[in-house]
């Protein structure tokens, strides 16, 4: 699978070729060929995701593992943080290289993830009976040939007490053309198997990425989209609003909003959570509930995700509670004793 390097880069997308040299030396850089041919500017919402900018090196704050992952790491590529799932760490590479990803540390453009290592987090969620659900994270668990993918879901599925599989990834939205009638029925034959895909901007949801998408559904795979809330790309309730839409039209749930992991080189894409906050209140009433995601901070330290959501109640009192809705109207609600069940 090819992609662009930096010296590939067109060079209306370059303004400075040593600053570029500088960042990418510090973070590396990566495009599918595909994506690269959706952006017209480096400054635009889809630029700003994937090409280095000199803003970079100017962050020092943050950690290199935020969410103290390798903490909650008690086996080979298995991240253990809540009682009955793990996340499966299966894949080291992606097709593009996000600049605002949380994982930097582990997304390289070397080998993948030796079979020794997959097969030591297999024996982990073996022997583990509360483990009833396993996600494949990575990198991108499609980028594995069918083939290794097919023998790693056959292995899960031989474990009785794994329930539910869940793949993130986002090759869908930045390498639609992994995304093949073989692939699709193979996962279909998987289910209950739930695919989270990642999509930050209306301008990704292509009519590539819908065929992928809608290949995926037909199979009867569930969809939802994990978004991450960045500066100067997703920070409006409009192009949130047209986001959320543009997913939901394509048959993907909007699942997550995150707040920014801050690793370093991040700075430039933080956005306050009051503002946060703002957005998600000026989309309720104004979205299809199924359209709204919850909005998620995944708190430092491996604490694990919270979701924050817009004050509706003004006052509580015994008897009733003062609630606003979405117009910013206030109305009493009767809360008082209830009749025993």
């Amino acid at each position: 699978m090819s992609v662009v390097q930096p010296r590939d880069l067109p060079t209306n997308l370059v303004a400075d070729g040593q600053a570029l040299a500088q960042v990418t030396a510090r973070f590396p850089m990566k495009i599918d060929p595909y994506f690269l041919g959706l952006i017209r500017s480096a400054d635009d919402p889809l630029g700003r995701q994937v090409i280095p900018h000199p803003a970079e090196l100017l962050d020092t704050a943050g950690t290199e593992d935020p969410l103290a992952e390798e903490h909650q790491s008690p086996a080979p590529q298995i991240l253990h943080r809540y009682p009955h799932r793990v996340v499966f760490l299966v894949s080291s590479r992606c097709a593009v290289h996000c600049r605002f990803c949380m994982r930097k540390r582990r997304v390289a453009d070397g080998p993948q993830v030796p079979v020794a290592m997959i097969e030591a987090g297999l024996d982990y969620i073996r022997t583990h009976p509360e483990i009833n659900e396993v996600i494949l994270s990575g990198g991108d668990p499609l980028m594995l040939a069918d083939d290794r993918l097919l023998s790693l879901l056959q292995a899960l599925r031989r474990i009785g007490h794994v329930r539910w599989l869940r793949l993130h990834s986002r090759m869908p939205i930045v390498r639609p053309q992994r995304v093949t009638p073989d692939l699709a029925r193979l996962l279909g034959r998987f289910n209950p198997l739930y695919l989270n895909i990642h999509c930050n901007h209306p301008a990704e949801i292509t009519p590539q990425s819908a065929a992928a998408c809608g290949l995926l559904a037909d199979a009867g795979i569930p969809l939802g989209s994990q978004s991450v809330l960045l500066r100067g790309v997703n920070d409006a309730a409009e192009i949130l609003k047209a986001l959320f839409e543009g997913l939901l039209a394509i048959r993907v749930k909007p699942y997550y909003l995150h707040q920014l992991d801050r690793v370093p080189g991040t700075a430039h894409f933080k956005v306050p959570p009051a503002v946060g906050l703002e957005l998600m209140a000026l989309l309720r009433g104004h979205l299809s509930g199924l359209a709204i995601p919850h909005y998620m901070i995944d708190l430092p330290g491996g604490g694990g995700k919270i979701a924050l959501a817009p004050e509706a109640v003004v006052e509580r009192h015994p008897t009733h509670w003062r609630v606003r809705n979405w117009q910013g109207k206030i109305y009493d609600y009767p809360c008082g004793r209830w009749p025993k069940r």
